[in-house]
């Protein structure tokens, strides 16, 4: 049988990296993400690998609707075996001159997302006794960063998420996997303040070939927490 992966934030970046490294493997590829132009860049993509796929614009920013959206699109698309919670935003400001609306966006799409389409999944997981999900935190999961403050503090909590999920969902036989990049060359570095050096940086097809591994292993064994970094550090 044929598997399927569901992947947020699809439409660029590690995302777009991740659904072609599946779509290589053999997986049927489900696609979400903001932009429908570049959803359909990446579904060419995937169908010229010789498999399925689908895709679906979602707004990850509003929790309401998403429910609601994901129970549209897993009605759809049929059995999800893998899901891969990549969906990111980041903006880069001091603490002390942190807008609350800019705060509650960042925490919605990189924590609260990830919390609903996993809830959305975890029933079928549940009926199959397997299955596998990887949240894509950040090395910001795990120290923090000066004017990062919003950001570091979704992808700690993002990571705390991931861990009780993970003990939760351990007696069901699905296995809930952190992946902690350092830089990786990706689109939301024009979206921050700074002059980064990006020729050192990870690429997303480092990280993408990493989530296809650690969904690899037998059923039996898995990677609790992955950090993957640049060898010329993390900046």
């Amino acid at each position: 049988m044929t598997q399927q992966v569901l992947i947020t934030g699809a439409s660029s970046g590690i995302g777009a990296a991740t659904a072609v490294a599946f779509a290589q493997a053999g997986f049927n590829v489900v696609l979400l993400g903001r932009s429908p132009a570049k959803l359909a860049a990446v579904h060419a993509q995937v169908v010229a690998c010789g498999v399925e796929a689908h895709t679906f614009s979602v707004d990850f920013s509003n929790p309401e609707p998403l429910r609601s959206r994901l129970d549209e699109i897993l009605s759809r698309v049929g059995d999800v075996h893998v899901l891969v919670n990549n969906a990111g935003m980041a903006r880069t400001v001091p603490l002390i001159d942190q807008p609350l609306a800019d705060w509650q966006q960042i925490l919605n799409v990189n924590l609260t997302s990830a919390l609903i389409c996993s809830q959305a999944v975890l029933p079928q997981l549940r009926s199959r006794q397997c299955g596998t999900i990887i949240n894509v935190v950040s090395i910001a999961g795990r120290q923090v960063f000066p004017d990062w403050g919003a950001y570091c503090v979704s992808k700690f909590a993002l990571m705390a998420l991931t861990k009780t999920m993970a003990a939760e969902e351990r007696a069901h036989g699905i296995r809930v996997i952190a992946i902690c990049p350092g830089a990786v060359d990706t689109p939301i570095w024009e979206s921050v303040a700074g002059d980064f050096d990006r020729t050192g940086m990870l690429t997303p097809e480092h990280i993408a070939n990493t989530i296809l591994y650690t969904t690899q292993l037998p059923q039996t064994a898995f990677v609790e927490e992955l950090v993957v970094m640049p060898l010329s550090g993390t900046l």
